[in-house]
């Protein structure tokens, strides 16, 4: 897992085909502007989904994990406090990992939370199982969908 801001994030580019293409995406585009849905950027292997939503509290935050897919979630609005665990230290699954729709979660706890205030991001790969959307109000965010193993054969 990886928290930072976009200030630093080319520091990260090097770490994935797609990570330059996803923050320039951030850097280019008005994201607060865009209506909550799905843009692709990349055909499959790059989109990024917007989306607002109230907050819930940690009891109701389910740990997650994909497989397809790093997330790169950057925070627009309100604070989004993300429990993480690492994959391998969860042993309480609720159901299979879902191939169609890139999902597992899990009843585990998180091993710790980190406050990601607007214009911040973490990187979670699948190896992160990671608990989003905990907050007292809103949130607003965008979450780059980063194919974990390219094709690159999509359209820009």
């Amino acid at each position: 897992m990886i928290f930072d801001t976009i200030e630093n994030s080319r520091r990260y580019e090097p770490l994935h085909p797609l990570f330059a293409s996803a923050f320039e995406f951030i850097r280019k585009t008005d994201l607060r502007a865009l209506k909550s849905g799905r843009y692709p950027i990349v055909g499959d292997d790059l989109l990024v989904i917007v989306e607002s939503v109230s907050g819930r509290n940690r009891e109701q935050a389910s740990l997650e994990c994909h497989r397809r897919y790093i997330d790169i979630q950057f925070v627009l609005e309100g604070v989004d406090e993300m429990g993480w665990k690492s994959l391998s230290e969860c042993h309480e699954p609720m159901e299979k990992y879902n191939e169609e729709k890139d999902i597992q979660f899990f009843r585990d706890t998180p091993a710790s939370w980190i406050a990601t205030p607007p214009d911040a991001f973490c990187i979670f790969f699948p190896e992160d199982v990671h608990a989003p959307l905990v907050a007292t109000g809103n949130i607003r965010k965008a979450i780059f969908k980063v194919a974990t193993v390219p094709t690159l054969s999509g359209n820009t």
